[in-house]
């Protein structure tokens, strides 16, 4: 197996690009989900769940740290720039800021709000997008520090620092969900795998596994339970689509992917084979 794509995320939920190398540190791929989207009347950190039109951005890293954001109506804004946070806020229509990722220490920036006051059960079908006679995934696939906070603090992603995909998956979606557009970007991974001729989801079984990838070492933690973010419209050719979500429910255990943190940090390039351990 080798490294077909490394994807970058400079903004949490944004779609991102495709880079040839990458540095992997401790809270996954340098550069990676160092921007995010806050609500500010909900007080909450911007996600594809409840915010899924971010997916329709796109992010690009640029000098000093910053980044530009591609809209869908073909503008850009950088970060710098004071009227980022009013272009964000148009067009949703309610107020929302562009904020940098905070030290681990700002355990306040990370926390998650209570609840809001109707059925819990009911809020968690809507975010996870599951349907009346659906079940709702594993929790215990999720990091324990989820539940207290909206993302692990110091970083913006949503549960590990790493989520790997194999080009066979891709390609069982694309045979499972014939009607439906499989496309890369609906599942945000952060390295594609060429895993050959192998069938179905063979990062399945890759849980409690190491890997060395170039010269780094990552550990695959378990499958990547999946929510509404894979139904959500990225472009007209990529639309809204959740016969997706039910496949995945019904016939893949809820899963896309397998999760995975990094134990030696190291750099990652297009083509590195990678070698179990």
């Amino acid at each position: 197996m080798h490294v077909a794509e490394i994807w970058q995320y400079p903004v949490k939920t944004m779609i991102g690009g495709r880079v040839n190398e990458a540095a992997l540190d401790q809270i996954g791929i340098v550069g990676d989900r160092t921007w995010a989207v806050r609500d500010l009347e909900a007080g909450t950190i911007g996600n594809a769940r409840k915010h899924g039109a971010l997916m329709q951005y796109e992010a690009r890293p640029v000098a000093g740290g910053q980044v530009e954001i591609l809209c869908p109506d073909g503008t850009t804004v950088r970060s710098d720039d004071p009227l980022v946070h009013d272009v964000l806020s148009a067009a949703f229509g309610k107020p929302l800021a562009l904020q940098a990722r905070q030290p681990a220490s700002e355990e306040a920036f990370y926390r998650r709000p209570p609840f809001g006051g109707g059925d819990p059960m009911a809020e968690l079908r809507e975010i996870f997008a599951r349907e009346a006679d659906e079940p709702l995934p594993d929790f215990t696939k999720f990091a324990p520090e989820v539940m207290e906070f909206e993302t692990p603090p110091g970083a913006f992603y949503d549960c590990y620092p790493l989520l790997l995909l194999t080009t066979s998956a891709l390609r069982s979606l694309a045979e499972a969900v014939p009607d439906s557009v499989i496309d890369v970007r609906r599942f945000r991974p952060s390295l594609v795998i060429d895993s050959g001729d192998a069938e179905g989801h063979p990062e399945f079984g890759w849980d409690g596994h190491r890997f060395a990838i170039g010269t780094a070492v990552v550990e695959v933690i378990n499958d990547c339970p999946r929510c509404a973010a894979i139904t959500k419209e990225i472009s007209p050719d990529i639309p809204t689509d959740r016969s997706i979500l039910r496949h995945v429910v019904r016939d893949l255990g809820q899963a896309v992917g397998a999760y995975a943190r990094v134990v030696e940090p190291g750099v990652v390039r297009v083509g590195d084979e990678m070698r179990p351990l």
